[in-house]
């Protein structure tokens, strides 16, 4: 027994493995972010396990996404190998006598490349079957295409390096066939021979043969290092390869059929991140830490003077506005514009608005209830439930609800759902549909957006930043944030194409709901608001009028960017902005003075609650005289009660972490409960008129929410149609009906 032991501890394969976790504990960890990916552990927030597990290619999962998957498998595989056979080749000198040396060292090197596959379509069949109910014969399909792609790959990279090896020996060693015959040319030298070599006393052979290294020959060191290093060119030619392929698949990314599913854009992301570690390692040697450190300042300085800038832009808005005349970002300034004459000014534009809603609504006999729809955050959840309540509910009033809808507002996912549902009834309204209520609709809420803005942050954002687009006249960076709007109008028919000012008359009048699109502004935490119509009477509370420094906490875009054509700008950067989560989608810059830089909305109001009750509290005067009944709909991704699970201090990990990141994993429960207050004190000024419904998104399963990302399952969107039945949301479908007959 220790005999076999120790052949098996001394067998090359086994060495390589275990001097992988000796010295090459950054390399590793690529394989470790995937497994834990795959296992939903590592990015389960943003979908990214649905990205390997069920990869898209024209829209769909098919056999040729499968099979691009594969081959973009065997690519970070290969670079694997090739950035562990460049640095270590070294303590292989018994191997780097071999004919096919990289090869060789692919086959004994392949342990931790072989367990991923099997891990991989395990984790992947069970995935498929489960959550996307795809039949079983289909899902043998999808394997078969994966593992062709990735076998074609790797037979053709491996007759590259068959060719490489075979035409060096042709011109070296035919010619110099003895070792003797070197050492009477070449003298040795003690540097030339390795101190860290492997012990392994058996490997596999080009033939699948297990054999002694004793049995190779050997040739002088200077030879061997000469043979080496045209395999590190080579080697190196394949990383370049992978990276012009993205290069090339980025400047194309609008062609559908250059652009391959987003998992395997970011497997050759990281083919190309491996291949660039592994290189540093191999230059920079004991100077590697150093060069780390080094190469972090230099990027440092390289972004603070804006030689690359990881920001995005708004398009449509004008950024060709002189630095010196673009609006300053300072309190002054700001309270100069949002005066108290200016905000009395909107005020009465709003009720005016307000008087052209109602003789509409008096003559279509729609009554004197008024609906302000607020919405929550949840990415495509939300998205989807929001469109699919709102279409339930309108449907069932014969289409009182979205005449009698004022305003919408909200955060993130859920103003995606409810921007296409106006923008749905609007286009019916003005005969461009011939029927609101089709499935299509609700279909289109629920396609993908992950894919392409992955597939960006692989191909473009990280590999060619300097990509532009020409959008209403003006020349833009294209980036993950353009690909996800692209994507986004592709998903709705382009009834989403349109700019801010398309739907400005038609607010003006009170023939549509006012829309209101918020950002979170981090340079100070103030609100950004986005409206076809004035808002300086919501961008401060009414109490501080007079006050000589009133606490402005929001800022109104179309007043404040009055002179870089505000309502150019599109929808979907506005619903961008309004939804950029961290690392998914950039963070935008607007040309102000120092640049505003804005994130998702649900950073200050998840729920939508500030704006509505401040909006309704601001135009009591007008309501109490012609409104009877308020319906504030409010749309939630999670029940009030029960927004997320509670942690333990049951480990040493939670006792630490708990207290330094409190606030960023219960943020939503601050929101949702300070929210409870404004219920409270809003009958105070509105008297018994208000009435308060909720309907949330309850799963069949306890806990199991579908993913808060930019992609559902086919499970997830049945139990997000599915609740729409539960008891609790048909109570208040009852509660809504009454009010709206």
């Amino acid at each position: 027994m220790k005999n076999v032991l120790k052949s098996i501890y001394f067998f090359l394969p086994v060495q390589l493995v275990l001097l992988h976790f000796r010295k090459s504990q950054l390399l590793l960890s690529f394989w470790l972010i995937l497994v834990l990916i795959i296992l939903g552990i590592f990015g389960a927030h943003f979908g990214a396990s649905s990205l390997l597990l069920v990869p898209e290619y024209l829209g769909q999962i098919s056999f040729m996404s499968m099979f691009l998957l594969g081959s973009c498998t065997c690519v970070f595989m290969m670079s694997w190998h090739i950035t562990t056979f460049i640095i270590h080749s070294k303590r292989l000198p018994y191997m780097r006598a071999t004919r096919y040396a990289f090869v060789v060292y692919c086959m004994n090197n392949s342990i931790i490349p072989l367990s991923f596959l099997v891990f991989y379509s395990f984790i992947s069949i069970r995935y498929q079957l489960a959550n996307e109910h795809t039949p079983a014969s289909q899902v043998l399909l999808y394997q078969c295409g994966f593992y062709l792609g990735f076998l074609i790959l790797l037979l053709v990279s491996f007759a590259y390096f068959f060719r490489v090896s075979r035409d060096f020996f042709k011109s070296l060693l035919t010619t110099i066939t003895r070792p003797s015959r070197i050492r009477r040319i070449i003298p040795y030298d003690a540097l030339d021979y390795e101190i860290d070599m492997i012990p392994a006393r058996t490997f596999i052979t080009g033939r699948c043969r297990v054999s002694k290294t004793e049995a190779i020959a050997h040739y002088h060191p200077r030879v061997i290092n000469t043979i080496m290093q045209r395999h590190h060119r080579n080697v190196i030619f394949a990383a370049f390869f992978s990276y012009f392929a993205l290069l090339i698949m980025g400047a194309y990314m609008e062609h559908p059929l250059l652009r391959i599913p987003a998992g395997a854009g970011f497997l050759l992301l990281f083919s190309i991140i491996m291949g660039f570690v592994g290189a540093f390692k191999y230059f920079m040697k004991s100077w590697e830490a150093l060069g780390w450190v080094s190469f972090a300042v230099l990027l440092s300085v390289l972004v603070k003077y804006q030689v690359f800038d990881l920001r995005s832009i708004a398009y449509g808005l004008n950024y060709r506005v002189p630095v010196k005349e673009r609006p300053e970002y300072t309190y002054d300034n700001i309270h100069s514009i949002f005066s108290a004459k200016r905000f009395h000014d909107d005020l009465k534009r709003e009720e005016h608005r307000l008087d052209n809603w109602k003789k509409l609504a008096e003559k279509s006999d729609s009554g004197t209830t008024m609906v302000v729809v607020t919405t929550s955050g949840g990415g495509s959840r939300s998205c989807y439930w929001t469109f699919n309540a709102l279409q339930y509910v309108d449907s069932l009033t014969g289409g009182k609800l979205f005449k009698n809808t004022v305003l919408i507002t909200g955060a993130s996912g859920g103003m995606i759902g409810a921007s296409y549902w106006r923008g749905v009834h609007d286009a019916y309204q003005q005969s461009l549909i011939k029927r609101p209520y089709d499935a299509q609709y609700q279909a289109n809420m629920g396609k993908d957006l992950l894919n392409a803005i992955v597939f960006s942050l692989a191909s473009v954002d990280l590999i060619s930043p300097f990509n532009k687009i020409s959008i209403a006249g003006y020349s833009y960076t294209r980036d993950r944030g353009y690909a996800m709007e692209q994507e986004l109008i592709a998903n709705t028919d382009s009834l989403l194409d349109r700019n801010m000012g398309y739907y400005r008359e038609r607010e003006e009048k009170g023939q549509i709901p006012q829309l209101i699109i918020n950002g979170t502004i981090i340079n100070d935490g103030r609100k950004l608001m986005m409206c076809n119509q004035p808002l300086t009477y919501l961008t401060q509370p009414e109490y501080s009028l007079n006050s000589p420094a009133p606490p402005i906490d929001a800022i109104d875009f179309s007043t404040f960017f009055a002179s870089n054509s505000p309502y150019n700008l599109r929808i979907t950067s506005a619903l961008r902005m309004n939804a950029t989560f961290p690392l998914v989608l950039p963070v935008v810059r607007l040309p102000s003075q120092p640049y505003m830089n804005i994130m998702d909305a649900g950073l200050r109001d998840n729920f939508g609650a500030e704006i509505a009750t401040r909006y309704l509290f601001t135009l009591r005067g007008w309501i109490r005289k012609n409104v009877k009944n308020i319906i504030l709909l409010e749309l939630r991704d999670t029940r009030e009660f029960d927004i997320s699970d509670q942690s333990t201090e049951a480990t040493l990990g939670n006792m630490l972490m708990d207290p330094l990141f409190a606030i960023q994993n219960k943020w939503e429960c601050f929101q949702s409960y300070k929210h409870t207050y404004f219920k409270d004190y809003t009958p105070g000024f509105m008297g018994k008129r208000v009435h308060y419904v909720t309907m949330a998104y309850v799963p069949k399963e306890i806990n199991k929410y579908a993913a808060l990302n930019f992609h559902l399952t086919l499970k997830e969107k049945e139990d997000l149609s599915a609740s729409i039945y539960n008891p609790e949301n048909q109570a208040a479908v009852e509660k809504i009906l009454k009010y709206l007959k």
